[in-house]
């Protein structure tokens, strides 16, 4: 990372984001004038389905348009989205006032180009989220890592405590219900002020639309590098982020990172309020107990309150250390709430859709759907399968089935993914999920296995993956479904090989 005092030197970075104006972005931030109907582009996708929701309960007239249907695109159609499948000019509006897009949206789009040529602005879905969140206090939550757990967590913790924040975030979370709303009840009048807790998005720079009162920051790591270019303007971009905080506001990182550490550093020497959080005993939220139980974790932790237990339903130390940078940044941003109450609050919290999901246990072999799709999140769920598989009677292995996502990211950290999968007792590799890039004949599944130690193959696809993976399990194995592509989409299809014991000999 281009952090810490040998990089004192370097001269200064200008951060890259996707909200300057473009072939797509016409404008960088929600427009001036009145906002009465939108047109959400690809809005089956997590992060847009959050935005057509929030429209939604803010009493927009909203449409949009997707290539494929997908599970977050019926709860809409039912609270009054318009929804076409397939990208058409037509199913913009006469009326339309503004288009939402993501990066994952092209300048060819048709949807697009007709906006641009009626004059309508386009706007990245983060503009769109603060300027439909104006007049709350946010609470955003950045990093390489953790985001949506951690996001999750921080609403959670509020509710405990009595508060009623708004939330947007990536992916679905059971606890709340839906991944976005003004409050918990979507039919009640919700207030225009008051908190609101946002998943910032680094991938892209879009983060920098927001403002933050309380702001945490769970990690700082090189990736997004197709977006940002290389480390520095990654870095770059988190300190223009820390310096957007509101005034009077708080930055909260931890101190178990090094990126985010010296974030910290930087930040503090330009007057911004720091908290830090960790296992660092020198932290102001210091972790000094961590039990792993059957339902979860009991933590012990040092707070500037005093000393506190709090009983997690998830497990695992990032999950931990999430919870941690929860409770510290919501305690910044609510000073009056009771401690005891945002702990409880953050106890209910059972995790977001594909983070350690358990699919199932068939013939004796669990299977677990994860998102990891950077090297650290490989190993740290890695790590917790290999702690879940100690603890259980007789003997399991850890196994997984992983594929990558973008040929950047998997050109870029292939050596660290390699290490990360040798984890395991036995690891398969997919080809590459190209998601918003053009294939890349260049780098495949053993551009990783290649690189690995320990017993990492590559598959040629989903049969391949199948057949394999059915005659290598046995019972008492916990199988990994890792990515962020549509390997979730395997998993009925592992589960009954599985049961068939399909490939066996």
């Amino acid at each position: 990372m281009t952090s810490g005092p040998e990089n004192a030197s370097l001269p200064p970075v200008t951060p890259r984001t996707i909200l300057r104006a473009g072939d797509v972005v016409t404008e960088p931030g929600w427009p001036a004038g009145e906002v009465r109907s939108v047109h959400v582009v690809r809005i089956g996708g997590a992060g847009m389905s959050a935005v057509a929701r929030l429209a939604l309960e803010s009493g927009l007239t909203v449409s949009g348009s997707d290539s494929q249907d997908g599970q977050f695109i019926a709860p809409l159609r039912e609270a009054g989205a318009r929804i076409g499948i397939g990208f058409d000019a037509e199913l913009l509006a006469a009326d339309l006032d503004l288009v939402i897009v993501s990066t994952a949206v092209r300048a060819d789009n048709p949807e697009v180009i007709a906006a641009r040529e009626r004059g309508i602005p386009v706007i990245h879905r983060a503009a769109a989220l603060a300027g439909l969140l104006t007049g709350r206090d946010l609470v955003a939550v950045a990093g390489t890592h953790g985001k949506t757990t951690t996001t999750g967590m921080a609403v959670t913790a509020l509710r405990g405590a009595g508060l009623d924040p708004a939330w947007a975030l990536g992916a679905a979370v059971p606890d709340l219900g839906r991944n976005a709303g003004l409050g918990a009840d979507p039919a009640a009048p919700s207030a225009v002020t008051g908190l609101a807790v946002v998943e910032a998005d680094e991938s892209d720079g879009s983060f920098l639309a927001f403002a933050p009162r309380s702001l945490i920051v769970t990690n700082l790591e090189p990736d997004h590098l197709d977006f940002h270019g290389d480390a520095a303007h990654l870095t770059a971009a988190f300190d223009a982020l820390t310096a957007q905080l509101a005034p009077g506001g708080t930055l909260v990182v931890c101190a178990d990172d090094p990126g985010a550490r010296d974030l910290g550093r930087r930040a503090a020497e330009r007057g911004i309020t720091v908290v830090l959080y960790g296992s660092d005993e020198a932290a102001a939220w210091s972790l000094r107990r961590e039990q792993v139980g059957p339902h979860g974790a009991e933590i012990g932790i040092s707070t500037p309150r005093g000393e506190l237990t709090v009983q997690l339903a998830v497990s695992g130390h990032h999950n931990v250390l999430n919870a941690l940078g929860a409770l510290a940044a919501t305690a910044a941003a609510v000073p009056d709430a009771d401690l005891p109450d945002l702990a409880a609050g953050l106890g209910t919290f059972t995790g977001a859709s594909r983070r350690f999901d358990v699919a199932g246990t068939v013939q004796g072999v669990t299977v677990v759907d994860d998102y990891a799709h950077h090297p650290r999140e490989v190993a740290a769920t890695i790590a917790a399968a290999r702690g879940i598989v100690a603890e259980q009677p007789g003997e399991g292995r850890v196994l997984v089935a992983f594929q990558p996502h973008l040929f950047s990211r998997t050109r870029d950290f292939a050596a660290d993914f390699a290490d990360a999968l040798s984890a395991a007792d036995q690891a398969w590799v997919l080809p590459v999920y190209a998601a918003r890039e053009d294939p890349d004949p260049s780098v495949d599944a053993r551009t990783v296995t290649d690189l690995a130690t320990g017993p990492v193959e590559p598959v040629e696809g989903k049969e391949d993956l199948l057949v394999r993976a059915a005659a290598a399990a046995r019972p008492g194995d916990l199988l990994l479904m890792l990515g962020a592509g549509d390997i979730v989409e395997i998993t009925p299809a592992l589960m009954s090989a599985l049961e068939n014991g399909r490939g066996r000999g």
